[in-house]
């Protein structure tokens, strides 16, 4: 649905983004990750017409983002991080006119605005003006137009920037729920958001793609050891040092001790020694409460891939 091949862009010498290359799925929902500064805005900005390449080829639903942007943008909703609102409207008379503008028919206008309006959770505020709606009704509403037309392509930047934590659940659910229908390109800094949300990520440092795959697998390929918790019940530091001394064990550190104490336990990879921290806890007849294998976090997998530490 979505081809970028090779996309550049240069602000006279600099290189914003450079031979930046991914696809896109029909129906996937991609995370676009990157630190401020990494290329994000700038390719989502050539993806929507909005700027051109300096070099390089993308393309929407089979069409060249270059040579035939008007049917690419019939076939886009955006959300730019700060959403292109008309705060002296209302929110019913601006969908309305958004829905014009991006050509929805006169006759399914009115159950196309409807439709949105219930989607994003609108209903009790289609009345009002919008500069008397609080920030998070205002990322709503901007997230309607971008929906308004049924699009085939979204283009969502920080979609959920603004809401409290029970409105990020549901515009997360209600993303979630666009997957199928509609091809997703997400952008966002909180990183729990694409884990939950996106079936694939792409990270972008300095203007280059710098990985691309899925959460799970981001994770399993910058993992250079095995990492356990375990938590236990005795004297912390002798129990430091009897999990040091197990074969294959690479480093301990305590995560946590007040009267218990948690450890995690970094060990060689590929190589699992549950079964022998597990005894070297109980011979000791110290409480084993938990142990169990953790994670590579996608924030650790944005950390260890963005930063040269």
């Amino acid at each position: 649905m979505i081809r970028v091949e090779n996309l550049t862009r240069y602000y006279g010498n600099f290189p914003a983004i450079e031979n930046v290359t991914f696809d896109v799925e029909k129906g996937e929902i991609l995370g676009f990750l990157g630190p401020n500064g990494a290329g994000k805005s700038t390719t989502m900005r050539i993806l929507t017409c909005y700027m051109p390449a300096t070099s390089g080829k993308a393309t929407v639903a089979g069409f060249d983002v270059f040579e035939e942007s008007m049917e690419v943008r019939k076939r886009i909703g955006y959300l730019p991080e700060h959403p292109p609102l008309y705060p002296d409207l209302d929110v019913e008379t601006y969908l309305d006119f958004v829905a014009k503008i991006k050509g929805v028919p006169p006759r399914d206008r009115k159950k196309a605005i409807d439709e949105v309006i219930d989607r994003v959770g609108l209903q009790d505020v289609r009345k009002r003006t919008i500069r008397k709606l609080s920030k998070g009704f205002r990322q709503r509403v901007g997230l309607a137009q971008a929906l308004v037309h049924d699009p085939e392509v979204l283009i969502l930047d920080e979609p959920t920037v603004g809401l409290d934590p029970k409105q990020i659940i549901e515009v997360r659910e209600l993303i979630k729920s666009l997957a199928g229908k509609h091809t997703v390109i997400l952008s966002t800094h909180i990183l729990p958001e694409v884990s939950m949300t996106c079936q694939r990520v792409v990270i972008i440092d300095k203007g280059r793609v710098v990985a691309e795959d899925t959460p799970e697998n981001l994770s399993s390929k910058v993992k250079n050891t095995e990492r356990i918790l375990v938590e236990v019940e005795g004297p912390k530091d002798e129990i430091q040092q009897k999990l040091n001394s197990v074969p294959g064990v690479k480093s301990v550190s305590i995560e946590h001790a007040n009267g218990t104490a948690r450890f995690v336990v970094d060990s060689e990879l590929d190589k699992d020694i549950r079964k022998d921290l597990a005894q070297a806890v109980v011979s000791q007849g110290w409480g084993l409460l938990e142990l169990r294998p953790l994670d590579v976090s996608l924030e650790e997998v944005f950390l260890r891939l963005t930063t040269k530490e």
